[in-house]
């Protein structure tokens, strides 16, 4: 039995903000658990909830601290009060930026990275000393105020099927209970990353979602 879950597909639940969306995806064997660090989004999490949410998580789920733009002071109040496992770079941060990050702080970084086309795919590259994981997003949408993901949209999953990076990384943007396993049978990603797709409103995430969505990758 584990090395059967050893095998599947890795699934990330990000924006979890309560204890019920916490044990949903636990139960259901989440191997990441995304606590939201960016008060612009409706899933953004306090310091407080989320140290109580990541210390429940120990020894169940790698728990990762997603931020955008942080300054080296918000890094280290959140790693401080928060037990986190890895820090999720989701802005404008450059390689030079992320491998700072991860000098300085001790931890695994994942970067996140826009995709619209195959030269933001090529462009990604840049990134793969810097970060331990590049996360694979949809370009937010041209309007004022975008957040830079959660945006419930994919990108063109072929252009992973053509041009399969060799880096380590995960497949986020778009993806619900219905599509993620013929994205992972297209892409042939190894680990996903899901918030919006589990949510019944903008930032309320379902119980009954984060299952359907794991049992899916897990069937895949």
């Amino acid at each position: 039995m584990g090395e059967e879950i050893a095998n599947k597909v890795k699934v990330k639940i990000c924006g979890i903000c309560e204890p019920k969306t916490l044990a949903a995806a636990l139960d259901a064997r989440a191997s990441y658990i995304g606590f939201v660090f960016f008060p612009p989004s409706p899933r953004a999490v306090n310091i407080e909830t989320a140290s109580k949410l990541a210390k429940e998580s120990e020894g169940r789920a790698e728990r990762v601290g997603l931020l955008v733009n942080p300054t080296d002071v918000e890094i280290a109040n959140i790693i401080t009060s928060v037990p986190i496992d890895i820090i999720q770079l989701h802005g404008d941060e450059t390689p030079e930026r992320t491998s700072e990050v991860r000098r300085k702080f001790g931890l695994p970084v994942i970067k996140a990275t826009a995709i619209a086309t195959a030269d933001d795919l090529k462009n990604s590259k840049a990134w793969s000393d810097s970060a331990d994981m590049l996360l694979f997003d949809a370009k937010p949408p041209k309007r004022p105020n975008a957040l830079p993901g959660g945006n419930a949209i994919s990108f063109d999953w072929s252009l992973l099927a053509t041009n399969r990076p060799q880096e380590s990384w995960m497949l986020s943007g778009g993806l619900t209970p219905e599509n993620v396993a013929e994205a992972i049978q297209l892409t042939k990603a190894r680990a996903v990353d899901v918030s919006s797709g589990v949510e019944t409103k903008r930032g309320i995430k379902d119980p009954g979602l984060i299952r359907a969505f794991i049992e899916s990758v897990h069937a895949v």
